[in-house]
């Protein structure tokens, strides 16, 4: 397939699986769970960082991790008291232990007793230097609290060449609006073209078979390289095509 042969058909395959339908068997169905703007934001951070592995095992864990915060993320977190904190001693998923659990909820606390929102917060980063540097700015801050050494995995460090797969598929949630009902599109002090492409081993893949990214390893340098090809195919909405590469892979093993 030439250029546009591949856009038309991506584009297709964006629409297929930007629907409604897409949301029961994915993390993005846990801030869905919520209408409150803080509420979304903890839900769909802390499910994006342990969005790896199988799907069903990602929903069971997310979904647990809500109602350990009695299913209202942002009051628990501003209300908890040293009890509250101690049932989170048995919370685990795969490498993200207790202690990460712990770390990340009393992170998230003192931001949001600092800031309005999280949003506030990249969108000091985007302001310094776009999103990239609004994903360092956060991760700065986020780790600021003296957290212990084997956390900081947990979060993506781009600046070091990470590809930032799951903290840029929170950023899509939050930023999309394209009133398909999937994305949230509640952050709008960051535009979507800005947004870089969610790169994990199915997107990746199917994106080399289509000759759209050539560089073997997936970091940011790929994320950079695909990302322009996409920001061509639509320059308004570059990322919306996530959906495509993401479902040819998983649903169709393109």
């Amino acid at each position: 397939m030439n250029r546009l042969e591949i856009k038309q058909f991506l584009d297709e395959k964006a629409d297929l699986y930007n629907c409604l339908g897409f949301i029961d068997n994915d993390p993005v169905s846990i801030p869905h769970r919520y209408t409150k703007k803080q509420d979304i934001e903890i839900a769909g951070f802390l499910a994006s960082t342990i969005a790896w592995g199988r799907r069903d095992l990602i929903l069971q864990k997310a979904n647990q991790l809500m109602e350990l915060m009695d299913d209202a993320p942002y009051d628990f977190l501003i209300n908890a008291t040293g009890d509250d904190w101690s049932r989170f001693g048995t919370f685990y998923y795969r490498t993200f232990q207790p202690v990460d659990a712990l770390y990340f909820l009393k992170a998230l606390r003192n931001i949001y007793v600092e800031y309005p929102d999280m949003e506030s917060v990249f969108a000091k980063g985007v302001n310094a230097g776009g999103v990239k540097a609004a994903i360092n700015y956060f991760r700065e801050l986020f780790f600021s609290w003296s957290p212990p050494e084997r956390t900081k995995k947990h979060y993506a460090n781009v600046m070091k060449g990470s590809a930032g797969k799951r903290v840029n598929m929170f950023l899509r949630w939050m930023v999309r609006n394209d009133g398909k009902g999937v994305d949230f599109g509640i952050w709008k002090s960051i535009s979507p073209n800005e947004l870089y492409l969610p790169l994990d081993v199915h997107s990746g893949n199917v994106a080399r078979r289509l000759g759209i990214l050539n560089r073997k390893q997936s970091d940011w340098k790929a994320v950079e390289e695909v990302t322009a090809v996409l920001r061509e195919f639509d320059p308004d909405d570059p990322v919306k095509y996530d959906f495509a590469l993401f479902g040819l892979g998983v649903n169709e093993r393109f």
